[in-house]
């Protein structure tokens, strides 16, 4: 199956709810974002145990299962951003191409269960990680190689509207 690529550009969350999945990174104040991480990961479990778990609604999109597998490479990929935010000055990020990392990693070929386990572990590790931040830290700089830049309250109130969006995607509210 050969999926599309998303090209878009997401940084507009920031400044508008998102009309599909109702997430206003607007509202969200960073000190709520190791909540926001829980509760989303929480979620995530029910939708792991669903039966049709690896069916894909239609030849273009994820199943919940490569959906939940991406979701915990998010969490990695920006604890690891923050993690270079709050260690270094105004870091560019290291490419991520989520696409070549689902192929790579199989996501569809994953087992859910192990997927669940590793999905909590790794929104245990975001949500402490954006809870350890210091207040002086908050406006801290780091950008993508598409000049995108980011603080670390920014980059928070950005991540968190991934596995928002992607739950809304599976039903999983």
């Amino acid at each position: 199956m050969t999926l599309i690529p998303d090209t878009k550009d997401w940084t507009w969350v920031l400044e508008r709810p998102c009309p599909e999945c109702g997430y206003d990174g607007g509202q969200v104040q960073f000190a709520d974002i190791p909540r926001l991480i829980t509760e989303n990961a929480a979620r995530w479990q029910a939708v792991l145990e669903r039966p049709d778990v690896r069916t894909r609604p239609n030849p273009a999109t994820w199943s919940a299962l490569e959906y939940a597998a991406h979701v915990r490479d998010v969490f990695h990929v920006f604890t690891a951003r923050l993690d270079l935010m709050v260690t270094e000055d105004n870091p560019d990020f290291p490419n991520w191409d989520q696409d070549a990392t689902a192929l790579a990693g199989r996501y569809d070929e994953q087992d859910p269960q192990t997927v669940a386990t590793e999905l909590a572990a790794a929104a245990h590790v975001a949500a402490d990680a954006f809870g350890a931040v210091p207040e002086d830290a908050l406006t801290r700089s780091g950008r993508r190689s598409d000049g995108a830049v980011f603080t670390v309250s920014s980059l928070g109130r950005y991540f968190v509207h991934d596995p928002v969006h992607h739950l809304h995607d599976v039903g999983g509210r």
